[in-house]
């Protein structure tokens, strides 16, 4: 595994110098912005990128505001309740997206959210509590206690509401591979150990955040 300043150096010359790079790179909120996120916006979130892994996500984004109206604006009281025939008949209305699996998981991660809220007083000042130094485990507790958030959708969502993560796209996964890190894309816990490992690492070498280092390495390849 090469020091981070090496593969940053590749992308800079590519792009052209480190501002054109700096301006590429998208960065983290701070925690406490992250902690003023209302939990249904965690709720919507993570539904519209499970509803869009393996479908098209331009027609899931025009969809979202419909979708958001037929749940309530992803309440967790009211989704984590939904029975199955209530969702059948959702199912049923004009600009849902029709999925059984998807649908059914967002009772499931509502219900999932709602704890987690309970316990830490809010899924902000949850996720705001997230670092780095315990990031693979709390990406597995995450794909764990919830439904459909495993892997790159879990990495998606949280990228997208401002949780500092990595994406496992597929040019970061080869860079990965490239620097030995791992094999393939990390599911095991020798897998997992040997990424936090690297992660820390980067960092250390780096000062980056999980968001640059996971984009610098995606840009080290395609």
């Amino acid at each position: 595994m090469r020091h981070f300043s090496e593969i940053e150096t590749a992308v800079i010359e590519r792009f052209g110098g480190k501002q054109a790079l700096q301006e590429r790179l998208t960065k983290p909120r701070a925690p406490a912005s992250i902690r003023k996120i209302q939990d249904n916006r965690w709720l919507s979130e993570a539904s519209r990128a499970v509803f869009q892994a393996g479908f098209n996500w331009k027609v899931v984004d025009k969809k979202w505001p419909g979708i958001e109206a037929l749940f309530h604006h992803f309440d967790l009281s009211y989704c984590r309740y939904l029975s199955d025939e209530a969702l059948e008949e959702l199912l049923k209305r004009d600009g849902m997206i029709s999925h059984w699996k998807k649908t059914r998981s967002i009772p499931l991660n509502a219900d999932f959210f709602w704890r987690l809220s309970e316990e830490h007083g809010g899924l902000g000042r949850y996720f705001a509590g997230w670092n780095s130094t315990n990031y693979a485990d709390n990406l597995r507790a995450l794909q764990k206690g919830g439904d459909r958030l495993g892997g790159k959708t879990a990495q998606v969502f949280l990228r997208r509401i401002g949780v500092d993560t990595l994406v496992f796209s597929n040019d970061m996964v080869q860079a990965l591979i490239r620097e030995g890190v791992v094999q393939k894309t990390p599911s095991s816990k020798k897998d997992w150990a040997a990424l936090q490992e690297a992660i820390e690492t980067w960092q250390g070498q780096s000062g980056r955040s999980l968001n640059e280092i996971s984009q610098v390495l995606a840009y080290s390849v395609g």
